[in-house]
């Protein structure tokens, strides 16, 4: 990128962005003519992926900063205002907002809904700090036609983010997010109001408990044994951790009304948007649960959890079989249990609805699958993020074709209800909750619990490997990547035969053994690859749409013979570092 375009870009963001702390990082970077870090924040604008906008706070097009803010949401009303044209000349559009505790995220918040109600559109905002789960829950509580959450999820302290949401809860997908990127990048100018024009005229509503409320009693309601919990739940002690996040208010008043004793880590319980005792506030990290498993040995605690700066994403770790420190759960092993455990109460209950499914990502371990067919339920598969699996329940509510009972994606989100369109860290911290001690009062652990699904099912273990391609070469060096494995897929990983290679970006399946063979891929079109062995293991390959890195996946299942699980383990064990020394041959280390 030349310095003269660089220096046009630049100008022309200082001449646009009201917020002086932002334009000054950009005036005193061209005052020093810092030209390597003026191209990483003007190369490119952000766009929405799959998790919606996401950056590194400061000034720049490629930043998360007012000036983007304002922008995205101009695009967004400007795009309602065109989708839903009765409704906008009835003056009947509205929008809900909430915000999560990273810096700028109250700022940005209020931003958008002042230029909601710029656009005519009435802006619902919170009054403080609120989960991601609670903000979809109001979109459809409200009756709102859209939605927006300012947060970066679990991603560190620099970044920040915007995800989109349209009418029913779940995240914009196409054609959505395609036209609302259109009219961002047709934005010239933004209308705002401030914010005593916006509540004089009624365009701007703060909310707080008409939504907490209804919410906090959905989420009990969705438990199966409340007399189990009432006589048992104080005998279940629980450390929780909501990593300086938004989750303490709603995990506490939910657990604590249930009779739970929940010990909150202190110096993790206010949100924080430095993140100070953690480097990635994300519970898939087992640093990121340090402090809660020390308080958890400490007060004895049956089950630790932990949910990230928003609360759609869950954790949980519980006493280790030897009785030696905590043993984490993994993504795909919780949402393998809470299948389970829905699936057996609702049988159990006699609430088993008609034609049952779920959903998960074609990342997730393939035991979901098996462990829903033994209870009649079908497994749906859909696309990583979880707006496929929102726009799932959308369809499959719409024409009745079955019954949605539970989704969920290996990076630790479940959702369990259907008041809700997107994972919910908070409903999962109450199910788990009663899951293990229902297991408890079987005289089991949840480890025990997903030993017997193991021996009934095979046992499955998931690994993965990503690695950071940061800055304006990142994006092509990963296409790169991707790219190479296309023109020529591997034989083998691992030294496992490839038997099929799965091209969602293409909507086809190839057959390296018979050549000219192919079978249709029914998903939208991503930049996924996924090589299935010859002993059932796959391996998925994608270029993160959140952070610039790119990611693989690999989930191995091996029978468990007469050596039981020890030798089971030990077998996946040897597959999945062969897969990943080939991998890590290809990305590097």
């Amino acid at each position: 990128m030349e310095k003269q375009e660089i220096t046009a870009r630049a100008r022309r963001y200082i001449s646009l962005e009201s917020d002086a702390g932002f334009r000054g990082e950009v005036e005193a970077l061209l005052a020093q003519e810092d030209w390597k870090e003026l191209e990483d924040r003007f190369y490119r604008t952000l766009e929405f992926g799959t998790g919606g906008l996401r950056g590194v706070i400061g000034g720049g097009d490629n930043r998360m900063n007012t000036l983007v803010v304002k922008n995205a949401t101009q695009g967004l009303a400007s795009y309602l205002l065109r989708a839903l044209p009765e409704k906008a000349a009835a003056g009947a559009l509205s929008a809900a907002i909430a915000y999560d505790s990273r810096r700028y995220s109250k700022e940005f918040a209020e931003a958008a809904a002042l230029i909601f109600a710029g656009n005519g559109i009435k802006a619902y905002l919170f009054s403080g700090m609120r989960p991601t789960p609670v903000l979809s829950f109001a979109i459809r509580a409200l009756g709102c036609d859209t939605g927006i959450v300012v947060t970066a999820s679990h991603n560190p302290p620099q970044y920040n983010g915007y995800k989109a949401y349209w009418a029913g809860g779940g995240q914009v997908i196409p054609p959505h997010d395609e036209g609302i990127i259109a009219e961002v990048n047709r934005v010239t100018s933004v209308h705002t109001l401030t914010r005593d024009e916006a509540l004089e005229r009624g365009l701007l509503v703060y909310i707080d408990k008409e939504i907490d409320g209804p919410y906090q009693a959905m989420v009990k309601r969705r438990l199966f044994r409340p007399a189990l919990v009432r006589e048992q739940a104080a005998s279940l002690p629980i450390v929780y951790t909501p990593l300086h996040g938004t989750g303490a208010p709603q995990v506490e008043a939910i657990l604590g009304g249930l009779g739970f004793k929940v010990t909150t880590v202190p110096e993790q319980r206010e949100g924080d948007g430095a993140f100070p005792t953690v480097s990635y506030p994300n519970p898939e990290e087992a640093a990121a649960l340090e402090m809660a498993i020390t308080l958890g040995k400490k007060t004895g605690a049956l089950l630790v959890m932990a949910t990230d700066p928003d609360a759609d994403r869950f954790g949980a770790a519980v006493p280790a079989r030897d009785g030696a420190g905590f043993t984490l759960i993994t993504g795909n092993q919780m949402g393998t249990l809470l299948a389970d455990y829905l699936f057996l109460s609702l049988k159990e209950t006699g609430t088993m609805p008609e034609r049952p499914a779920m959903v998960n990502t074609i990342v997730t371990t393939g035991m979901q699958a098996a462990v829903a067919a033994s209870y009649g339920v079908e497994c749906f598969e859909c696309l990583t993020g979880f707006k496929w699996i929102a726009d799932l329940m959308r369809r499959a509510e719409a024409d009745g074709s079955a019954t949605i009972i539970f989704g969920d994606e290996e990076s630790y989100g479940y959702l369990v209800e259907n008041e809700v369109r997107d994972k919910d860290g908070v409903s999962a911290a109450a199910l788990v909750a009663e899951m293990a001690l229902y297991w408890r009062s079987q005289g089991k652990s949840l480890l025990d619990r997903l030993d017997d699904l193991y021996r009934a099912h095979g046992y499955w273990e998931e690994t993965g490997v990503s690695k950071y391609f940061p800055g304006p070469e990142g994006p092509r060096t990963m296409a790169a990547i991707m790219e190479a494995y296309r023109a020529a897929p591997p034989a083998a990983l691992g030294g496992i035969a490839v038997t099929k290679v799965r091209d969602i970006l293409r909507s086809v399946t190839l057959f390296p053994g018979t050549p000219g063979k192919t079978e249709p891929i029914a998903l939208p079109k991503s930049d996924v690859l996924q090589f299935c062995l010859a002993d059932g293991t796959v391996v998925s390959a994608r270029p993160s749409g959140t952070e610039p890195k790119i990611k693989f996946y690999a989930s191995c299942r091996t029978e468990v013979g007469p050596g039981g699980l020890a030798e089971a383990r030990a077998e996946a064990g040897r597959k999945l570092k062969a897969i990943k020394d080939d991998i890590i041959k290809v990305i590097g280390k």
